[in-house]
């Protein structure tokens, strides 16, 4: 007999599972489709994020920023280390445990909300059934009064440097060295490749990124990615811009890539090289010829402002449609689709998503730059204010960079926060809650902040907008 469920959920990833656990929560009787295997053979929930993306790179940042602290950074603390070292395979292990107790931590709210988990590969035929593959090449079909199409993505190939996950990896193959490569390449210069550049510069590598765009961080604002450039450089980075990869070879456990660039024709030896050029969605299989549901030539599906298809009662979120692929986003889409579904009229500003790069500093932004502001004719007026004149900062060892906050020159609305510095995650978010609800600069101002706070550099940057400032030089005042 064929199964029938309210809501049926493609993919476990950070946008499926949430939306599968918010719809089971609103009383939607809901299944959940998922066929990816961690090593062991056993399917795994979270999806990349959790299991080859956000959650693991983040581990191998903190471990390879402990290091490298310990290492070089902590006389100035007046601790005296001797003999540091590292143990590769340890943080990997670290890093696969953390792993596996949040994707198990998943499973166990998907039985505590009442989720159907499917095990197998997910595929929409006609009128919203589907079909369910699993492993063994058994196949069930399930009916569904709504689904939510949630595949996610995958790293992007490139001809002139093929992935074989030995000498020539992809994100996912780049958390999984055993040992620290002498000379290490990166192709692509945008969040994953600058994440995964730092982690191994840290603990030793000889670094070179690759990137074909003549700009830096080109979604960031300029003033920030400016900074961003000079802080990496001289942590190690040799970051060369404008450089097209036009091939590679790989010889005795080596790989020599070819590229152009401004001095023309050139080629570089790399013990392993990083392909981080991008992600792509994956809808490969996912839909049945006669489903209905509206494709682009690059694989992405059609959806309106709330993530519905062509087909009524058919939804897609997360990176397999238009926008940001970011997991908050695909996250929030869920909850704002399950919702719908559940009859609720409930909607997401995606003009507020935080955008964060996990680099030390951390570079984080909410909003619009000032680029972007200036392109399109609005007056603005901006205040920043350094992390070298934080007390916080100076107490932590940690004042490179800054908080920038742009704000409308006629009504003194925030428009876009953005910082590199410490913790610039966190302080991007407090500024999005502010723009959320409508905040000025002088708002900001007005609020009180706790002292001693990294906090209070964005304090004092809203305050600047106006020139208003306490703690540094006002450039403008009134």
């Amino acid at each position: 007999m064929t199964q029938k469920f309210d809501v049926v959920v493609i993919g476990a990833g950070p946008g499926g599972y949430v939306a599968a656990i918010k719809a089971a929560q609103l009383g939607l009787k809901t299944a959940c489709i998922e066929k990816y295997q961690n090593k062991e053979g056993k399917v795994a929930l979270g999806g990349t994020c959790l299991n080859v993306g956000c959650i693991p790179s983040k581990a191998l940042l903190d471990s390879s920023w402990k290091y490298y602290e310990a290492k070089d950074h902590f006389a100035i603390h007046g601790i005296e280390t001797k003999g540091v070292t590292i143990d590769v395979p340890a943080m990997i292990g670290r890093k696969a445990n953390i792993v596996k107790n949040l994707t198990g931590g998943v499973a166990t709210l998907f039985k505590a909300n009442g989720v159907t988990l499917l095990e197998g590969h997910g595929k929409l035929l006609t009128n919203k059934q589907v079909e369910v593959t699993g492993s063994d090449g058994s196949s069930q079909i399930v009916d569904a009064a709504h689904v939510i199409l949630a595949s996610g993505s995958k790293p992007i190939d490139i001809p002139p440097a093929p992935v074989d996950q030995d000498v020539i990896v992809d994100s996912t193959g780049a958390l999984e060295f055993q040992s620290v490569p002498k000379k290490l390449g990166v192709i692509g210069a945008g969040v994953i490749g600058l994440e995964l550049g730092s982690v191994w510069a840290r603990l030793g590598a000889e670094v070179t990124v690759l990137e074909a765009m003549d700009k830096f961080l080109p979604s960031a604002d300029d003033q920030i990615a400016k900074e961003a450039l000079k802080t990496f450089t001289k942590q190690g980075l040799n970051i060369r811009l404008g450089a097209r990869v036009t091939g590679s070879e790989v010889k005795k456990k080596q790989v020599t890539v070819s590229f152009t660039d401004a001095e023309g024709e050139q080629k570089i030896v790399f013990d392993k090289l990083i392909v981080a050029v991008g992600r792509r969605p994956v809808t490969t299989d996912l839909l049945a010829a006669d489903s209905g549901v509206d494709m682009d030539e690059r694989g992405f599906i059609f959806v309106d402002d709330q993530c519905a298809t062509s087909v009524p009662g058919v939804y897609a979120i997360g990176d397999v449609v238009r926008g940001v692929m970011l997991a908050h986003k695909a996250s929030e889409e869920g909850i704002m689709v399950a919702e719908r579904i559940a009859g609720h009229k409930a909607q997401m500003n995606y003009d507020l998503i935080p955008s964060v790069i996990y680099t030390h500093p951390e570079i984080a932004w909410v909003g619009k730059t000032e680029q972007q502001l200036k392109t399109e004719g609005v007056a603005v007026n901006v205040g920043t204010f350094p992390f070298a004149a934080s007390g916080r900062a100076m107490a932590a060892n940690d004042t490179g960079g800054m908080v920038k906050v742009i704000a409308d020159a006629n009504t003194d609305r925030v428009l876009g926060v953005h910082v590199i510095g410490p913790s610039a995650a966190e302080l991007v978010q407090q500024g999005a809650i502010g723009m959320e609800f409508g905040t000025s600069a002088e708002d900001l101002g007005m609020m009180v902040f706790s002292h001693p706070t990294l906090s209070e550099a964005l304090h004092e940057a809203a305050l600047a907008v106006n020139g208003h400032a306490i703690h540094i030089a006002n450039r403008k005042k009134r």
